[in-house]
Formats: structure tokens, sequence, C-alpha cells
């Protein structure tokens, strides 16, 4: 197997579902006796969190290109971000490390493709739902997507913040969300991208009248496959 590193932190809750899910493929293919050969290394999210300007953004560039070179040097063959919206610096992290990066974006793409997904709506914080960095990558795969709707943008950016990146579960979140993907069905979604890898804790993908693409749990399958060298 081969070793990866994991940038996370970004929030702690996702980091642990990564870990969990990226071992338990790895487990079921090889034994289970077996672990994943993993860094992780935990970032303060705190400095780097709801970013809003160019500066924020600069600072939060530069941590993960500390994080990614130090995971580079401590013997990572290849990295994986566990956030989606730190894959607006993807490239000058990229940049800054020989090693390849498995972009988030790129695996949802390529499980919509396979299963030959329909016009999907994006649902994440408000930068990834309203700035260009995530959307492009799936526009360049032909992935036809919805315009976001700023009262959704809006109501999840706040539930996201507020809410699941503490580990926060409220009943009353899960039934807008439901309502949500309800309501984008009506308007000719045919998909929903979960772009929020803490969004799973209150979208259910088996028990939504929409197939349920989360990016979170399509990135760790991504990460344990080049682990198993599959991909």
């Amino acid at each position: 197997m081969r070793k990866l590193g994991l940038i996370g932190g970004m929030s702690w809750v996702s980091t642990r579902g990564y870990y969990e899910d990226i071992n338990r493929i790895v487990q079921k293919a090889t034994g289970d006796k077996a672990s994943a050969p993993m860094l992780i290394e935990s970032l303060d999210f705190a400095p780097i969190y709801r970013i809003t300007n160019r500066e924020e953004w600069d600072r939060a560039a530069q941590t993960l290109v500390a994080s990614a070179q130090r995971l580079e040097t401590a013997g990572a063959e290849a990295l994986v971000i566990a956030a989606n919206s730190m894959h607006c610096v993807y490239d000058r992290v990229a940049e800054s490390v020989s090693i390849p990066i498995l972009h988030i974006a790129d695996c949802v793409a390529d499980a919509m493709i396979a299963e030959k997904a329909g016009k999907a709506a994006i649902l994440g914080t408000r930068n990834v739902m309203m700035e260009e960095f995530y959307r492009r990558r799936l526009l360049a795969r032909d992935i036809e997507l919805m315009p976001p709707e700023i009262e959704i943008v809006e109501i999840i950016d706040r539930i996201v913040y507020e809410e699941v990146m503490l580990g926060k579960v409220r009943r009353q979140s899960e039934r807008e969300l439901r309502t949500i993907i309800t309501n984008l069905e009506k308007d000719g979604a045919e998909a929903i991208v979960l772009a929020c890898t803490e969004l799973n804790l209150i979208v259910h993908t088996d028990a939504n009248v929409l197939p349920i693409y989360d990016g979170a749990e399509i990135h760790a399958k991504a990460a344990a496959k080049w682990i198993l060298g599959e991909g």
C-alpha cells in the first residue's frame, strides 16, 4: 500500500469521517487487521475559518502549502485536502509539492459521469456555491449545473458554520435540507452534490428524492483506492 498525506482539521468532524471511511475501505479490501498507511496533519481551523477576502485566502494558501510540504517531507506519496472550500487554493498548494493531490471536485465528476448524472445542484458553503473554483471543475467535464439561489446559499452557509462544522446535528436543519432538496427537484435538479464535507451529518444519501453525490465520501473512496494502488 502507498502512504497518503491528509490535510485535515477543517473541520475535525470531517477529518474523522475521512479517516474512518478510508480505513473501512482498505480493511475490506485487504483484511480485517489492516489499517491505511496515512500521515495526517490536523490544522488549527480558527485562523482560516469562514474566509471572506483575498488577504485571508492568501493566509490560508500559505498555511496549506506549509502543511503539504511537511507531509511530503515526512514521506507522503500523495495528498488529500479534506475540505471543499480549501480547494480554492488547490493550484497554489499543488505547485508547491512534487506529489499529486487528489482534487475533490474531480473525484465527484468521475462519480457523476460514471452514473450518467443529470443536471445537478451544488450545496455547500457560500464560497463553494457562489465562486467558480469548484463549479468550473464540473463544468469542464460537461456536467450541467443549476445556478445558485442566494436564499439557499444563506441557509446552508449558516447551518454549516454554526452547526455541522461543530459536530452539531439539529432535526430542524435536517428538515430544512430535505425541503431544499425537494424544491430543487421541482425546479429541475436531477442530482445533488454535497460540496461540504460535513453536510452528510444531516443529509442522508439514501433517503432523498434525488441522487446525492457526497463529496467527502467520494473523495475518501478515491483516496482509499489510491492507497491500494488502484487509482
